[in-house]
Parts: structure tokens; sequence; C-alpha cells
């Protein structure tokens, strides 16, 4: 088991403590909070090297881990690193744009359940964390966690958030300041270490006094005492002293050093880390590796970096020390060092390290300089938070002279779910009069991609059309900036075109959205990638809106097995795709049979906060479940688009309807689904003649969609009905069932309700073929018994993955064909066996039976 640090050497071992952490495993967390100094690190450090069998994961955070993409994939690479049993996790879905998100919480604690060993991991200094959706996060994933595995939260502050319940549910164990300070006989230990000498206890007795116990003031203590060869007199030093303890000490420790040593821990200050190399490359010298190895052994507050050989920190408070020093000795001194350090990071490819250098030394053309050299890695690794907050760091002024950073700017901030800086920044730049045809391009065209994120479709169709009119009238001598290698000429179509063609579809008018995407899919086919998999799941999604569902399938299926193989299929970029499948099962009756791809696209969408996707994920739930309270079911801040807003009214609607108080008509003079929920209304009122008069008012497109289609003559169908002409009644219904047979539509029949459903039972004929497919799904709810039988119900994602056990798939092959992680499907079938009480997959298929729950239509369509 690789143990995460080494103890300094000096320090003094506390039994009692590490038994107390020891009884803390016995909750899903132990918290300590204590000011810096106190010891927090040392005691975790001794604790966790002392465990025995046990798995040690830690995390020493900082201000960047507020990028929650960032602070994810380090605690991530921290398990990966710790046992390769958390491999899976390399497949995991990426986090939220400002927090860990429902999916990635999920994975973490699948992975956690799969893990043979017992896991401890370390969250140190927590209290550097000012994002507090990720603390949020970090205590709903507590919630989750196995009884194997167990959180640690070292912080200088009181995490409260949600703490109260935690400890009347769990009792964990808490070590506050008053439980880390030092006694007489533990600080005469230290001392004595440090200074290399014995200590009497009158002299250990004061320093505990005027230290009040507190670990950093004992350390700094022996420090001082090691440079005085008189004990008396640095006890009558340190007791008549007005200054702070702390302050007097520092000033023995530094004023104690040789000029030369403490040039070069001045000038070390500047690192967050320090490693052999950037140690030669800052305070010029030739053996860094014995330089950190002198200062190790003299206990100069250099502390081993978890999980990190050969890497150091210095102690937060004798870091801040030295840079106080540094910047009083000399004023332009950190920033130079500070482009030593970004040089020398260069100059070993890494970048990210030398961005932040330049940056906290105010070195912004240099920051831009490097920031601009990044590629689609940005992009396809989820590090497009990161990058704009680089670029946000850098004063306005500085950045906006810079035309392709602050378009940069603009982008990346759309891409990670803040469109309305994204749109603010890249208007103003658009707005400059000397701003040049090539950023007009480049900026058109990504504005247009707002048009998933904020509402007014409209707006980002100009856009888009304006970026294609550009790029059709542009030559080869205009430059088009190069922003993150995406803006070669045909990736800008793609994605404009695939905008605009977005736009329509929230629009409504999805039969125009279906023409530009095809021509957009039929272009270039060498087109970036991710690129074009948002467009085959655009399509896919406006062809299933449509009823053209072979065609949807097989597009979604395509763009998902494109992420597959690129490895994006955690990316927003499949999000289209996923909701293009669920709403597939959605039409075909089987909603059950798409509740992952509807869980895996909502989840992919949030992550960049598209909110127009979202409400379309929204509305495909309440189609499921119009009061349903899973995590689509709440809609999104911002309003609707009109698509999603037609279909919510017409949920409405048909609810009002069938509860025998149909609505009012409306005044729409275009076919939608509210359209139809007007005939219906005035049908179910029993008023045909008017429902006529109105179904023939309407302009239908041509060629008819199979959904309208199958509508129109389903409302035909019911209109002859209560006319009494059965004979065109029954052609009415055979034109639907022809129209919907080749597409297996089976929701249009659902949501006609049951006068129309009792004339399909009543046709000529006992019911086959497609006929008894749509009575079985459209009676499926009153075939099964209510959940209730079981205490706790199974929800659609189980439900789904239980239709596929009769099958004998194997877990790796459900995951592939839902196309989620495998750790996804062992979390649900774990959560399917103890729900069932079975012990394993035949006795849940028995139970099931036994409840009705799986049916042999089910096995041979999941099968």
């Amino acid at each position: 088991m690789p143990v995460p640090r080494s103890a300094p050497p000096h320090a003094v071992d506390r039994p009692d403590l590490r038994a107390r952490l020891d009884v803390g495993m016995d909750a899903p967390l132990t918290l300590l909070v204590a000011p810096a100094g106190s010891g927090k690190s040392v005691l975790l450090t001794q604790w966790a090297a002392a465990l025995d069998g046990v798995l040690v994961g830690w995390l020493d955070l900082s201000g960047a881990d507020d990028d929650a993409v960032y602070f994810a994939r380090r605690l991530i690479d921290e398990l990966q690193g710790i046992s390769e049993g958390f491999a899976e996790l390399a497949h995991a879905p990426r986090a939220a744009s400002t927090g860990l998100g429902d999916a990635l919480i999920e994975a973490l604690a699948a992975s956690f359940a799969d893990a043979l060993e017992e896991v401890v991991v370390i969250f140190d200094d927590l209290h550097r964390l000012s994002n507090r959706e990720i603390v949020t996060d970090l205590w709903r994933l507590v919630d989750r966690l196995p009884g194997n595995a167990h959180f640690v939260f070292s912080s200088r502050i009181d995490l409260s958030l949600g703490f109260s319940r935690h400890r009347l549910e769990y009792a964990p164990v808490e070590l506050r300041q008053s439980d880390l300070a030092f006694n007489g006989a533990e600080a005469a230990a230290l001392l004595s270490r440090i200074t290399r000498r014995s200590i009497d206890d009158e002299t250990a007795a004061a320093v505990v006094e005027h230290t009040e116990g507190w670990a950093a003031g004992i350390q700094l203590s022996g420090l001082g005492l090691r440079f005085r060869t008189d004990a008396r007199q640095f006890m009558d030093a340190l007791v008549d002293s007005d200054r702070l303890v702390i302050d007097y000490l520092s000033e023995e420790v530094l004023d104690a050093q040789s000029p030369e040593r403490l040039q070069a821990l001045l000038d070390l200050s500047v690192l967050d880390e320090l490693t052999p190399g950037v140690v030669e490359a800052v305070a010029g010298m030739g053996d860094g590796a014995a330089f950190l190895g002198e200062l190790e052994r003299e206990s100069l507050f250099v502390i081993p970096v978890a999980g990190k050989p050969g890497r150091f920190r210095f102690h937060h408070l004798f870091r801040d020390l030295l840079r106080y020093r540094l910047r009083a000795t000399d004023i332009d001194a950190e920033a130079s060092l500070l482009r030593t350090v970004a040089e020398w990071h260069t100059s070993h490819g890494d970048l990210a390290i030398a961005i932040e250098a330049l940056l906290a030394g105010s070195h912004w053309s240099g920051a831009m300089d490097l920031i601009l050299t990044r590629g689609r890695e940005v992009y396809e690794r989820g590090e497009t938070a990161t990058v704009a907050r680089w670029l946000a760091e850098i004063p306005s002024e500085e950045r906006r002279p810079r035309e392709d950073a602050e378009l940069l700017y603009a982008v990346l901030e759309g891409m990670s779910g803040r469109p309305v800086i994204a749109e603010t920044a890249a208007r103003e730049l658009l707005a400059d009069p000397a701003v040049t045809s090539g950023m007009q391009v480049v900026g058109n065209a990504y504005l247009s991609g707002l048009v998933q994120f904020l509402p007014h479709p409209r707006v980002y169709i100009e856009d888009g059309t304006r970026a294609l009119e550009l790029l059709a009238t542009t030559d080869d001598h205009v430059a088009l900036p190069n922003l993150l290698n995406l803006t070669q000429p045909a990736t800008l179509e793609i994605f404009a075109k695939i905008s605009v063609a977005r736009g329509h579809l929230l629009l409504g008018d999805s039969g125009t959205a279906r023409a530009l995407m095809r021509e957009a899919l039929e272009g270039d086919r060498s087109a970036y990638a991710p690129y074009r998999i948002h467009a085959l799941g655009s399509l896919a999604l406006a062809e299933a809106w449509d009823g053209y569902l072979r065609r949807a399938t097989d597009l979604a299926d395509e763009a998902l097995e494109m992420s597959r193989q690129l490895d994006l299929l955690t990316h927003a970029a499949p999000a289209d795709a996923y909701l293009a499948r669920s709403l597939v099962a959605i039409k075909r009756g089987e909603p059950e049979a798409g509740a992952f791809a509807l869980h895996e696209g909502y989840v992919r969408a949030a992550s960049n906060a598209r909110a127009q996707l979202m409400w379309i994920a929204h509305a495909e739930a309440r189609l499921v479940d119009p009061d349903g309270t899973e995590l689509t079911a709440h809609s999104p801040a911002t309003p609707p688009p009109p698509l999603v807003a037609d279909a919510l009214e017409a949920i409405a609607r048909r609810q009002q309807r069938e509860s025998g108080r149909p609505a009012k008509p409306t005044n729409t003079r275009t076919w939608s689904r509210v359209a139809y929920e007007d005939v219906a209304s005035m049908l179910a009122s029993g008023d045909p003649g008017a429902a006529r008069t109105r179904l023939a008012s309407f302009a239908f497109p041509d060629p008819m969609p199979p959904s309208v289609y199958v509508d129109v003559q389903l409302l035909g169908a019911w209109i002859a009905d209560l006319e009494r002409r059965l004979p065109e009644s029954r052609e009415h219904l055979r034109r639907a069932l022809d129209a919907a047979q080749p597409e297996e539509l089976v929701q249009p029949f659902r949501r006609a309700g049951s006068r129309v459903l009792q004339l399909i039972r009543e046709l000529p004929g006992a019911p086959d073929g497609f006929r008894r497919v749509i009575l079985e799904r459209t009676g499926i709810a009153s075939q099964r018994p209510p959940m209730e039988t079981l205490i706790e119900p199974l929800t659609a994602r189980e439900l789904e993955l239980l239709a596929y056990l009769p099958s004998r798939l194997t877990n790796a092959e459900l995951a592939a064909r839902c196309f989620v992680s495998l750790n996804t499907v062992k979390t649900h079938m774990a959560h399917i066996y103890r729900k069932l009480g079975a012990n394993g997959r035949d006795a849940a298929i028995a139970r099931a039976r036994e409840l009705g729950l799986i049916e042999e239509p089910d096995v041979a369509r999941m099968g």
C-alpha cells in the first residue's frame, strides 16, 4: 500500500490521536478543524502510515481546485494511483461546469463500492476551496460512500455545510484546536528533536504557555532555541517580547541563516512546489536535491508533497513570511523570479504551470502567448473552464487589445457554461469597427453556438447565417485567427450550420432543421470529429422528434459509437445523441428502454449548462411521467424554447382532456402538439364538426413527417367514429397503422387516448403484428402490478437493466449496449439485487418474474 507522504524527521508520534482517528473509520467522515500550523497534516501523515491493509489517497488542495474539472481530474488521478481497481474511473463522466455533478458522484460512489480493500481519502486544506458547489458535492458523495470507504476533511475553518445531520446520523470523530494542542511532554519531545539536545520541563512548559500548544509555534521555538546557546536568555526574550511569538521567532530563524541560504529561501518562496530542477534554475545553485535534503533534515518547514516523490513545498506560514521579506527587500524580484519559473516549465513542457507562474507575476502578454498555443485538447479534455479562468485573471484592458485572446476568452466562457459572459465579450469585440473580417467570421460562428445555452433562438440563427455568408465570401487571403486549432473554414462551417439548424429545431421548425443538419453532415467528412458527433446527435434528435425513428436510431448510434472510439462518451458532445435515443424509446412506447439515455443526455447537457438542451430532456421526462420527480423533471431557470413550451403545454392540455375538463381551444394556425390537443379536446367534448373544421384549417408540411401523419389520421378516425361513419374511421386507422409500423411508432396511439385505442381493438380480426404491439405497450401500466409491492421501488434505469437480465449479457456488454460506463451498470445491478432481496442474477430474475416486473415481451425486445 503506498503511503501518501513521509512525516517530518522531527515529528512526535501521538498515539492517542491516531487511535481516535481509527475509531472514526466506523463513520464515512472524520473532520479536523484547527488553525494553520496546528499539526493536522503531520498527524494525518502518521496515521495514514500506520494503517494496515488500507488504501490511502491524499489531496493537498489549493485555489486552482476551485476549477471543478481540474479538481475532479486530480481526485480521479489520485484514486487510480493508489489502486488499479479505480481504472474504470478513466471513463467516468466529466465534472459539471461548476461542481462535480450527479453523474460523476454516482461513478465515484460505484468505484468505492467495487473496491475490495478499505479506502481512505484525505482532503487536506479543504478551506482553500471557495467553490461551494464542489464542497457541497463532496458532502453529497460522503452520503453515498459504502462501508469500506472513508473521507477525512482537514480544514482551517468549520465546514458547517450539512455536518449537523452527519453528527446525528453517524456520530463522526471531530478533532479541533484543543485536541491537537501539544502538552508539556509532547512539546519537550518535539523541542528536543529540533534542537538536538535535552529540554527541561520548565522550558517546555513556558513554550507551551506562550504558544498555547500550537505546533508551528513550538517548532519555531525549537528553531529559536537551536540558535541560542543560553536557554535562559531565550526564555527571557520569549517572555519579555512585546511582539507576537510567531513574528519574533520567524525573525530568529531567518536571521540565523547564512546570506546565501537566506537569499535562496527568499527566491524559492515564489514556488508552489519545490523540485530539484526548478530549485536550481530559480535559486541559481548546482544541486537542488541536496539543498532540499538539507532543508528537510534541519526542519526548515519543507513538507513532502503527497504522491510526488522528490517534490516538496514550504509550510504555508513560513512561505508567507519569506514572500513578505522578499517583497520588502526587492519589489521587482518576485515578478522576475516567476518569469524564470515559467521559462523553466515551458522548456520542460509544463505549460499549465508556466502559465500560472506568468499570471502570478503579472506577465500578461507572455501568459496570453502561451495560452494561445493551446490546441483542441482543451476542449476534448474538458479543460475549457481552466483556460477561461486564466484569461479572466488578465485585466480586461490588457486582454482586449489582443483580439485573438479576447475572442478565445469569449469562446471558452461559452464552452464552460457561462454564456452571458461569453456573449457580452464577443459582441463587444465584434462591435469594434476595426475588428478584422477573420475575427468577424469566427466570432459570429461561435456566437451562433450559444443557441443551446440561451433563449431567443432567432438571435443565434442570425449569427450563424452571418458567419456562413462571411465564409462564402471570404477568400483564401483573409486570415482566420487560430483558436484551439478549431477555426479552420470546414470546422467553422459545420459548427455554424448545425447551430442554425438547432435554432430552427428549437423554434419548432423541425423540417428546416433536418434539411440543414443533413447538409452540414454531407459536407467535409474530415471536419472536427467532436463537432460531427454534435451534428449526428442533433440530426438524430430532430428525426426522432418527427417520428423518423429508424433513421434517428442509426444516427444516434453512429454518434455514440464514434464517441466511444474517441473516448468522448463522457464529454458534452454526445448529449444530443443520448436524448435522441431516449426519445426513440418514448415514441416507441417503451420509455424504460431509454431511461439510461435520458439520464446520460441530461447530465451531459447540464455539465456545461446548455439550458435549451436541458429543456428538451425535461420535456422528454414529462412525456414519460408528467408528475415525476427525477432529475430531468426539474425545469431549468431560463425560459423554454418554443419547441419545448409547445410540448409542455400540450402535456398539460392532455392531462386536462383525460381528466374530463378539456381546455379551451387556442388561436394558433400552425400545426403543433398544442394544435393537436385543440382538436382532441373538441372530440373529447363530443363536437366532431368543430374538430373537423379546426383540423382542416391547418397547413401541414409536405410531405408530412410520420408523427404528424399518424396524428392526423388518428384524429380523422376519431372524428369519423363520432359521426358514426365506421368505414371511414377504420380507413383512417389502417393508414395510421401502415405509417406507424415501419418506425414502430406507438406514442401517437397512447396520446390519442382510450377511445382511439378501443377503435384499434375493435378492428376486424385478432390483434397481431404491430397492432398487438400497440395494445401491449399502451396497456403495459395496467398489466403490471403496482411497484408498491417493493418496499423501495426500482427506478427507471433499474427497470431498463432488469429487462436485460434474462438475456445473459455480461455487465460489460450491458454497458456497451447502453453506452454507459461499467461502473454505472455495476452500481445499478447492486441496487436491483438489494431492492429485490436477491443474491445474484438468477435470484433477481426469479423474483422479478414473481412480481411481474419481467415479462416475455420484455426479454425478447431487450435481449
